[in-house]
């Protein structure tokens, strides 16, 4: 008896263990946890110990003891025990706690995080034994699990099909037994009988499996609404596009080695700031273009540079420039630790002595390092000094490009289609100079049906072209397919272009007085939704400069011309003509009106309406949801006094009784420990000024404790039970 007994909850512990794998089993899919395989040992490893039910003086040491090896071998070099062991870990937890005050949450260190995740490790085998042994109470934590299983499968990139299968299963034999269990102790039958268990198991077995399969087989109703929240934490990406999904989580991020998918609206801030006119905040450009997306093979050098003199530059001193100032204030919803800066940076004002600056020389990166880990700095004044391109200078601009520059800023992958080149050539034929083919290839897409949208926007297939498939197939898509698109078709026509990465203006909230130039300037508020992607083309003798090539958008860079000022008017409106980044979506972003104006309001006004309705929807069930619980006890009773009027038997009757008790309690006519039935009867009746409460109590207590049948008395007992409901709830 006592080994089925044993037998009995050790499966029922665990299906709880193999419950709560599945949700492990999406970290290594939707955060940057690293060595999952090393938690689910040590998973494995307590809910072994709590099992064997062990002396807690015992359990304690060895679980213990698993969780310092696995810190040790993560993240400590020193010899385990030592003097020096010990001195890591309490700097860890003294560093890590003043961060936790300060609510500086990203900066908490990734051995003080994996350190809390294995004390919940901990504490999950204890709670799971107790939940699915002791308590036999598994359906709130089968429930959850279907629960998280779905929510992450909605909206992250982790393929959550057979995790739901597998917990469905689970769930029934693990209700079903603890179900066989309770009818077991009920009927008073020992397990000494279970010789013949296939009497009750191969009936709950066909049950699950039939379930299993009908659910597996039965029609599915497609997705109805687009991704109703911005989401997407892929295995390797972050924020931004990358990673092994379809969609990205939207905002920067840095990796772009697989673009595609779709994007929803975020309006979380990032930064303010505080600028002359609008502005494209600069982080980075990538350089290597693989047929999925973007990789930087250019990392290296990087130089620790004095932020009084910064001298990274993306065009020469025969560009004519105007000194300007801004400020930069970062929140805590910025989550990379680089500078965004304008075009001609020179120079920080107000940056912590504390921190250093490390630029990546080619491509422009700004990493901010406190101690030897990234950091972010809040604020800081940039001096900058701002660029204004000649025309005629850029169109005659044909000298032969430095061999580093071809080298590095002409590839193109070995297997991009014909078509792709052949496109590029017909694109600029008709021009002469360099400029003129680059302005051809940008305004390209603007008049050759190419739609913006951040929604329905597919992923290539893995013997597809990402370029390829935007320019002949889909032909729609959002910031990264047009500037990408541009990329390649100029490096195919031999003209050194690469694919830069930061933010738009952003949002114009006010104008102030900048503290640090005495000058009233605009501040815009820059969001996630803000994030950007476009085009810098190399120009022998000039420099980069900037090209806008996504639809809906204009070139924040100024441009002019010394002889002819309607060339420069038809070429590139200024700086203070542009409006269309104010309120635009993810990474990348497009203003609603003016996608509205230039043919794209089929795609972002369904998109709006989709959310509206899905907003709607999920407000009206959570109304009716708080009302239903709030008016709970009147629709439960009305449904009640239905049910009870039918079912005449001893059972409902008993239940109908300890309801109204329930009801009582609710309404503060609460039964009082000490009190009997006939006492808590006579303040009911008080309270009521009524006798009704001792007559149904009267016969309840001669049908629990005499056993006489209520049968005969019926009708008065229901009416007596329905007064008390209704003066209750009056």
């Amino acid at each position: 008896m006592l080994e089925r007994h044993s037998l009995y909850k050790l499966t029922l512990y665990i299906i709880g263990f193999l419950l709560f794998c599945e949700w492990l089993r999406p970290m290594d899919s939707i955060s940057h946890t690293n060595d999952v395989k090393v938690f689910f040992v040590y998973a494995t490893f307590c809910f072994f110990v709590s099992f064997l039910q062990i002396q807690w003086w015992l359990s304690i040491p060895l679980k213990g003891l698993g969780m310092a090896f696995i810190i040790d071998g993560l993240y400590i070099a020193e010899r385990i025990f030592s003097r020096d062991w010990f001195s890591v870990i309490y700097e860890q937890i003294v560093f890590n706690i003043q961060m936790i005050q300060g609510q500086e949450w990203w900066q908490m260190t990734p051995m003080f995080r994996s350190l809390l995740f294995l004390i919940l490790l901990w504490l999950m085998s204890y709670l799971l034994y107790y939940w699915f042994v002791v308590a036999r109470r598994m359906f709130i934590f089968v429930l959850l699990t279907l629960v998280f299983v779905t929510v992450t499968d909605t909206f992250t990139v982790y393929d959550g099909k057979w995790a739901i299968v597998r917990t469905f299963v689970l769930g029934m034999i693990a209700l079903g037994l603890s179900s066989f269990a309770k009818e077991m102790e009920k009927e008073s039958i020992s397990f000494r009988g279970l010789h013949k268990a296939q009497v009750w198991a191969l009936p709950l077995l066909a049950i699950i499996l039939f379930s299993s399969a009908a659910a597996y087989a039965s029609p599915k109703l497609a997705p109805q609404w687009p991704d109703p929240v911005p989401y997407l934490e892929s295995a390797t990406g972050g924020s931004g596009p990358g990673g092994s999904g379809h969609t990205q989580k939207v905002g920067y991020g840095e990796n772009d080695s697989r673009l595609g998918g779709s994007f929803v609206q975020d309006d979380t801030r990032v930064f303010r700031a505080t600028a002359d006119g609008d502005r494209y905040w600069r982080i980075e450009s990538k350089d290597t273009y693989t047929g999925k997306g973007w990789e930087d093979t250019l990392e290296e050098p990087v130089a620790s540079m004095d932020p009084d003199n910064i001298t990274y530059e993306t065009f020469t001193d025969e560009v004519e420039v105007e000194e300007q100032r801004a400020m930069i204030q970062m929140t805590n919803n910025a989550s990379f630790r680089k500078l965004v800066y304008p075009y001609g940076l020179s120079s920080l004002l107000e940056y912590p002595a504390n921190y250093e600056l490390r630029v990546h020389e080619n491509t422009g990166e700004m990493d901010t390092i406190k101690g030897d880990s990234p950091a972010k700095v809040n604020t800081y004044v940039l001096n900058y000094d701002f660029p204004s391109f000649e025309y005629d200078q850029l169109r005659e601009a044909d000298a032969e490009d430095p061999a580093e520059i071809r080298e590095k800023y002409l590839q193109l992958p070995d297997d991009l289609p014909n078509r792709v080149r052949n496109l590029a050539s017909q694109i600029v034929e008709e021009e002469d100079n360099r400029y003129d083919r680059a302005k051809a290839v940008e305004s390209y897409f603007s008049s050759n049906g190419f739609e913006y949208s951040t929604t329905d926007v597919p992923v290539p297939e893995e013997n597809e072209d990402y370029v390829d498939q935007f320019l002949f197939d889909s032909q729609i898509g959002y910031c990264d397919n047009f500037s990408t698109s541009m990329v390649v078709l100029l490096r195919s026509e031999g003209i050194p272009a690469r694919w830069v990465k930061g933010f738009t203006s952003g949002e114009r909230i006010d104008a102030q007085e900048n503290p640090y130039s005495d000058e009233v300037q605009n501040v815009y508020e820059v969001t996630s939704g803000n994030a950007h992607s476009w085009v810098e083309v190399y120009f022998p003798e000039v420099g980069w400069v900037p090209f806008e090539p996504t639809k809906g958008f204009t070139n924040n860079a100024d441009f002019y011309s010394d002889i002819d000022s309607e060339a420069g008017e038809d070429a590139n409106a200024t700086p203070e003509e542009e409006n269309t980044p104010e309120d635009n979506l993810g990474n990348p972003q497009q203003q609603m009106e003016e996608e509205q104006e230039s043919g794209d309001a089929g795609v972002g006004g369904s998109s709006d309406k989709s959310y509206t309705w899905l907003w709607i929807t999920l407000t009206a069930i959570l109304v009716t949801a708080v009302l239903l619980y709030i008016t709970r006890f009147r629709w439960m009773s009305a449904l009640l006094i239905r049910r009870y009027r039918k079912n005449k038997d001893e059972d409902t009757y008993e239940k109908a009784y300890q309801y109204l008790l329930k009801l009582l309690a609710h309404k503060g006519l609460k039964r009082k420990p000490e009190q009997t039935l006939r006492d808590y009867a006579g303040t009911v009746d008080r309270h009521f000024q009524t006798n009704e409460m001792r007559r149904l109590t009267n016969h309840y207590e001669r049908l629990v404790y005499r056993n006489e049948s209520q049968s005969s008395q019926w009708p008065k007992v229901t009416e007596l039970w329905e007064n008390l409901i209704k003066k209750a709830l009056s």
